[in-house]
């Protein structure tokens, strides 16, 4: 069975995954529970007010130590304020205060900007064009050698805190990363408005040719990893951009909208089939008078451009991966955990379809890595898939 802080699933998954940032830095086990221990169980605003108090304070100590000389003290102490600023923001998501939601965003993004510059080495500043607007990313060199490189996918709302842990699991191995925020990701959603986007080829296309234009990038061993809703992003792109030498979907994901669908009464279903736009909202309408239910949703349909529930609906379809799996040549890593939460059973599907060579890796409760993308096993999970990107690339660390 797996450990429970809380009876509350979404706090529970929330306080892990926090957890599982600690082995890489992004956090201190006392700073959160002690933190954790303090609130009022479904109090959603008093957790962000709590992990915000806790990010200013860590902050204040960065700054201290920063302007002590410091600088590895000022770096580790920027790093936990800002993974405590992403906490307070994922307790605003549900809140259609954009401007709030922008400055907490900004708080993370402050910090993280000050743990890059004092990184060593740091983790240098890249420009990804894209049409709507330029893609924010930053690169972490191993030691400025040619390299193999990961990329890196985050989910539909992680903090680049919590892809961090990849970067410096993948340093470790002898690999470069490359993070950076794709259409309706942080700071493009609440700086720039710019919304995801299903086909993301055209989003790792212009990723590659960045990458490729280094000298400290081998060009024939770039990987594409992808987390959380990343995991559908990620094979998506394999489907069409063959410069990718190895994907990783943690977990796989197929059909995107089936954790929504799922959630919808046969009888609205129909009325969504049909294209029954005035009777489906009308229903949809009924079921978002719950205040709950509203947060959930302001939170789950901001980053599609529309809080429409027809639109928005409507645009799941597109992310799919049936028709294009199959089109993957490049090797896969699939992650499947047990217990995953959002999308049960995918990443098998997702095994079964791909054209190339698969390794589907289970995790399991008895190991601490059940839920959606092994909150609290990330050491685990990054041995493993640098373990089997170490038999499909051999020229890796």
């Amino acid at each position: 069975m797996a450990y429970r802080f809380t009876a509350d699933d979404d706090v529970d998954f929330a306080l892990q995954t926090l957890l599982g940032g600690v082995a890489y830095g992004a956090g201190d086990v006392g700073e959160i529970l002690t933190t954790f221990a303090a609130l009022t169980p479904g109090d959603q605003p008093g957790w962000a007010t709590a992990f915000s108090e806790l990010g200013q304070r860590i902050e204040e100590i960065a700054g201290s130590a920063r302007r002590a000389g410091a600088r590895a003290s000022a770096g580790a102490a920027y790093l936990r304020a800002a993974t405590y600023y992403a906490a307070a923001l994922d307790g605003l998501l549900g809140t259609e205060d954009d401007p709030a939601l922008l400055a907490s965003f900004r708080d993370h993004r402050r910090c993280w900007d000050a743990f890059a510059e004092l990184h060593q080495p740091a983790l240098q500043r890249v420009t990804i064009p894209y049409p709507d607007h330029d893609l924010p990313g930053y690169f972490l060199s191993v030691d400025g050698a040619k390299r193999p490189t990961v990329i890196a996918i985050n989910g539909s709302d992680g903090p680049l805190t919590w892809v961090w842990t990849l970067a410096k699991a993948a340093q470790e191995h002898g690999y470069n990363t490359l993070l950076f925020d794709g259409p309706g990701q942080q700071s493009m959603l609440f700086e720039h408005q710019v919304a995801f986007r299903p086909d993301w080829e055209h989003v790792i296309g212009p990723v590659v040719d960045v990458l490729v234009q280094r000298a400290d990038v081998d060009p024939d061993a770039l990987v594409l990893w992808g987390g959380s809703q990343g995991g559908y992003w990620c094979p998506r792109a394999l489907a069409f951009e063959s410069r990718i030498a190895a994907g990783v979907a943690d977990p796989g994901v197929v059909d995107v909208g089936s954790s929504w669908f799922r959630h919808l009464p046969p009888e609205v279903l129909k009325l969504l089939a049909a294209g029954d736009k005035a009777d489906f909202d009308a229903a949809m309408g009924q079921w978002l008078s719950d205040p709950s239910a509203k947060a959930t949703w302001t939170f789950r349909a901001r980053p599609y451009g529309s809080f429409d529930p027809f639109e928005v609906f409507s645009k799941m379809r597109a992310y799919d991966l049936t028709a294009v799996a199959g089109q993957i040549k490049a090797p896969m890593f699939i992650c499947d955990p047990e217990g995953e939460q959002f999308w049960p059973g995918q990443s098998s599907r997702l095994a079964d379809l791909v054209g190339g060579s698969v390794e589907l890796s289970p995790f399991t409760a008895a190991e601490g890595a059940a839920l959606h993308c092994e909150p609290m096993a990330r050491t685990l999970a990054y041995q493993r898939m640098f373990d089997w990107l170490a038999t499909v690339l051999p020229s890796a660390g």
